[in-house]
């Protein structure tokens, strides 16, 4: 069994965004968290819902909100009166797949108790620490088309997914389809396509996955040429996206079917990569830059081994 299936899966659910669907799959295997960023109503619950089911797997969903607290994701401790001791209540973080839609509604203090789970695969709560489970991936939600009453997300969370995926509007034909299969009674999802123990085994494949030294300079060198002196470059990404940058390329070539990474890989993986990690600017707002234009500039700068 390759994970070629459960993109197909995804695919039979979600009509269109396949290059989104591919992100997601990508990002699971190489074992990273998720930002998809874009407008409401374009399947980014969908999607998630569609891989929990997929891969049989418990899925939570939490909504950020101003007010959310800490002990709304991650659990909290409760007095039994009848025991006379304290219980754990564990939040909606245990589960396989997790939503956080809208992850930038949410203060500093809620976003940095995500932030253990998120880089540690564990909670703290109490004087307790507890597991999460595995496979555990955060699929966070962000629509930049409305900024009231929102907050920055800190930069050592945003550092921690492994990518960030940009969920456009679907052309005419795939909204066509889309209201031909959603129009009437929801089709239903996917239900036990792979298992958490063949998204493990995956995992450890990927990792094994040959990348010869000149495609892991060419790494190195895609992730340095977003450090370089830059007009419109505040900061670049940090060591962290170049070992993000061959874990996903890791995961294309065994999608692909091959035990090995090409170029292509790399390349094709580096703009998810890179997007969230690199700090623009004031300037690219008043010259009006296109910041996914600049980071394809800054691959395409980097020649190919």
């Amino acid at each position: 069994m390759t994970p070629r299936i459960l993109l197909d899966a995804l695919a039979g659910t979600v009509v269109g965004q396949r290059a989104v669907l591919e992100g997601i799959l990508y990002s699971l295997i190489a074992g990273g968290h998720v930002v998809l960023e874009g407008p409401p109503g374009l399947a980014k619950t969908l999607a998630c819902r569609a891989l929990a089911s997929a891969v049989g797997g418990t899925f939570k969903r939490v909504q950020f909100t101003p007010d959310l607290l800490p002990s709304d994701i991650v659990g909290t401790r409760i007095f039994d009166q009848s025991t006379g001791h304290f219980a754990t209540a564990l939040g909606p973080i245990f589960a396989n797949i997790v939503l956080a839609d809208e992850i930038n509604r949410a203060p500093a203090k809620v976003q940095s108790a995500l932030l253990e789970g998120m880089q540690e695969r564990q909670v703290t709560i109490g004087p307790e620490t507890h597991p999460l489970p595995d496979p555990f991936v955060v699929t966070a939600t962000m629509n930049p088309l409305d900024s009231e009453g929102t907050y920055a997300l800190p930069l050592a969370q945003m550092d921690r997914f492994l990518v960030k995926l940009v969920v456009d509007y679907p052309p005419p034909d795939d909204e066509l389809r889309i209201l031909e299969r959603f129009g009437g009674e929801p089709p239903e999802m996917p239900h036990d396509v792979v298992t958490a123990s063949d998204i493990v085994r995956w995992r450890h494949m990927a990792r094994a996955i040959f990348i010869e030294p000149r495609l892991l300079r060419y790494i190195v060198a895609l992730v340095g040429a977003t450090r370089a002196p830059h007009e419109y470059i505040d900061r670049g990404a940090s060591p962290r996206a170049t070992l993000a940058l061959a874990a996903l390329a890791r995961a294309r070539a065994l999608t692909d079917g091959r035990t090995f990474v090409v170029p292509d890989d790399v390349r094709a993986s580096a703009p998810d990569v890179l997007r969230h990690r690199i700090a623009f600017n004031y300037r690219t707002i008043t010259d009006k830059v296109d910041s996914e234009e600049l980071i394809s500039n800054l691959i395409g700068s980097v020649p190919p081994p």
